[in-house]
C-alpha cells in the first residue's frame, strides 16, 4: 500500500471486503518495498511457516504478487532481475508454495516508465504461461492498471508509480471480481 493515505493497498481492501462478506480470515501482507522475486524466494516460506503453525496449515491460503521490482531499472538501466531469472524464481516460489497451501498469483503492474513497462508486460505474459502450465490460478493486472483512470490519476499526483486510495480501490475491485479468486477462497478446508 505504498502511497495509500489509508495504508491498506489492494491487499487490505480485499481482506476487509472478504470479512464484510462473512469470510473468516487473518490476512498478512508480507510485501517489502523494492523486493524482487529473488528476495521473495529467499524469505516467503519462513514467513509463512511463522504465521501458519501446523495446527492452522489446513486453513492456509497463499497469494503472491510480484515482478514489477524485477523489471525496474537497475543502476545500469537494465532490469534489476532479468526476465529468465525472474521466471525461474517465480517457478521456484509457486512450485513450493502450491505444495504448502492453495496458491494464486497476481501479476505485476506497470511502473509508468519505459522500458520497464515493456519488461513488466513481457514478465506478466511469461508468468501467465508458467502458471497455466503448473496449475496456479493467475490474474494479469497489467492492462487493467495501464488503462485505469483512478490509478493513473493517483500515480501522477504521487511518486509516479504507486497510487493512492482510489487506484488501490479500483485494483481491489478488479481482483475481487476474478472468479478464480473466490474459488481459491473456497479451497480452505
Amino acid at each position: 500500500g505504498t502511497g495509500d493515505d489509508e495504508a491498506l493497498g489492494w491487499v487490505g481492501r480485499v481482506a476487509a471486503r472478504a470479512r464484510r462478506e462473512g469470510r473468516d480470515l487473518t490476512a498478512y501482507n508480507l510485501g517489502i518495498r523494492r523486493d524482487t522475486s529473488a528476495d521473495i524466494a529467499g524469505r516467503w516460506r519462513g514467513e509463512a511457516e511463522r504465521r501458519l503453525p501446523p495446527a492452522y496449515r489446513h486453513e492456509a491460503l497463499l497469494a503472491f504478487s510480484f515482478g514489477a521490482n524485477d523489471c525496474a531499472d537497475d543502476e545500469r538501466g537494465g532490469p534489476r532481475v532479468p526476465t529468465k531469472r525472474a521466471i525461474a524464481n517465480t517457478e521456484l516460489i509457486l512450485g513450493e508454495a502450491s505444495s504448502f497451501a492453495p496458491t494464486v498469483m497476481i501479476g505485476p503492474a506497470p511502473l509508468q516508465f519505459e522500458p520497464a513497462d515493456r519488461r513488466a508486460r513481457a514478465l506478466s505474459e511469461a508468468q501467465a504461461e508458467l502458471c497455466g502450465r503448473i496449475g496456479v490460478p493467475y490474474l494479469a493486472i497489467f492492462d487493467f492498471v495501464a488503462s485505469c483512470d483512478a490509478w493513473r490519476r493517483d500515480t501522477s499526483r504521487g511518486d509516479g508509480v504507486h497510487p493512492n486510495k482510489a487506484g488501490y480501490a479500483a485494483l481491489a475491485d478488479f481482483i475481487w471480481q476474478w472468479p478464480k479468486f473466490h474459488a481459491w477462497f473456497d479451497t480452505r478446508k
